[in-house]
């Protein structure tokens, strides 16, 4: 039976790498047989920071959705959809815009963490914002359960206190959704450093095995192992790292190695390129006929879009009554 409804997304950014996959993909597709899940592709959000340039979300949209059903997304199950193409979500955060303060809204964590990190020196209306539009896509479902990590709890928190906020003022009308806290791991990338596209260390779940193997030949080691017979120390390998996720049975036997110095970094590497290409095996194949029949991708987006559609619509029928509009 279903335990409640969740509604989870995440910005276009077209092929997935393993950090997104170990970090929230694989979980959402296990949440499937535990919930009624909706599954967004962010592209409004995708604004907040990138509104300079709009020209590949379309493609990138496609490209990371066909990687969500590749997985195991099941669109039958759970519909995944396009959140501009749902303007309830606009709507409703036009509304939560009117009875939330942009004192709470500077206090939220994320946002300043933010500033600081991507060195922005002003904010605009919209990224302000976030938390707020963030609020509505969730609402908007009437979403009782939300996946998040502790750095998003703040964000939950603001969703609350708009659920409340609205149902005081108008009447009840949305649930107040519980964090269901979850350890999302990270994994770092090739160099050691967070996993981004914007500078190169990723490796893509859709990556062929010969491209996988190229981009591990590069991957940080310990630096105190040069050669072999050299004795390691694995829990400050990235390499140890990715093998504790895609090769866990081995993991004992190449610590022992690591550490004894009988294996050298080379064929250590090899293995987990091995490891991992036939890990997402499977993955690859289904992407492959997915990308042969667009049309049918394209189709299970409008099919989502259609379900997503009238739960927003039927919500907001109530948030209309409710407001007396």
């Amino acid at each position: 039976m279903k335990k409640g409804r969740i509604l989870s997304g995440m910005r276009p950014t077209g092929r997935l790498h393993l950090g997104n996959y170990v970090g929230a993909l694989e979980n959402w597709v296990a949440l499937q047989d535990q919930y009624e899940t909706f599954f967004m592709v962010a592209d409004w959000h995708a604004l907040t920071t990138g509104y300079a340039d709009t020209s590949s979300i379309k493609e990138d949209t496609r490209d990371m959705v066909i990687d969500w059903i590749a997985a195991g997304i099941d669109p039958e199950r759970s519909p995944v959809f396009v959140q501009s193409h749902i303007k309830q979500h606009a709507e409703l955060h036009l509304l939560f815009s009117m009875i939330i303060t942009t004192a709470r809204l500077e206090r939220v964590p994320t946002l300043k963490e933010q500033v600081r990190t991507l060195k922005l020196s002003e904010t605009t209306y919209g990224h302000l914002g976030y938390p707020v539009l963030q609020a509505s896509d969730i609402l908007v479902y009437r979403a009782d359960t939300v996946p998040v990590g502790e750095d998003q709890l703040s964000h939950i928190e603001v969703t609350r206190e708009l659920a409340r906020r609205f149902n005081s003022l108008y009447g009840e009308v949305f649930p107040e959704p519980q964090a269901k806290l979850t350890k999302f791991p990270r994994l770092p990338g090739t160099d050691g450093q967070r996993m981004s596209k914007s500078v190169g260390n990723t490796i893509l779940i859709s990556d062929p095995p010969p491209v996988i193997k190229k981009k591990l030949r590069s991957a940080v080691t310990d630096p105190e192992k040069i050669r072999l017979g050299d004795k390691g120390h694995p829990e400050v390998c990235l390499v140890y790292t990715y093998h504790g996720k895609f090769n866990a049975p081995e993991l004992k036997e190449i610590e022992r190695g690591c550490r004894s110095g009988e294996l050298a970094c080379v064929p250590c590497k090899e293995n987990l390129s091995s490891k991992i290409s036939s890990f997402f095996q499977n993955l690859r194949d289904r992407r492959e006929e997915m990308e042969a029949d667009p049309e049918k991708v394209e189709r299970w987006i409008s099919e989502g879009d259609d379900r997503a559609r009238h739960v927003a619509e039927e919500t907001m029928e109530e948030v209309r009554k409710a407001m007396k509009f």
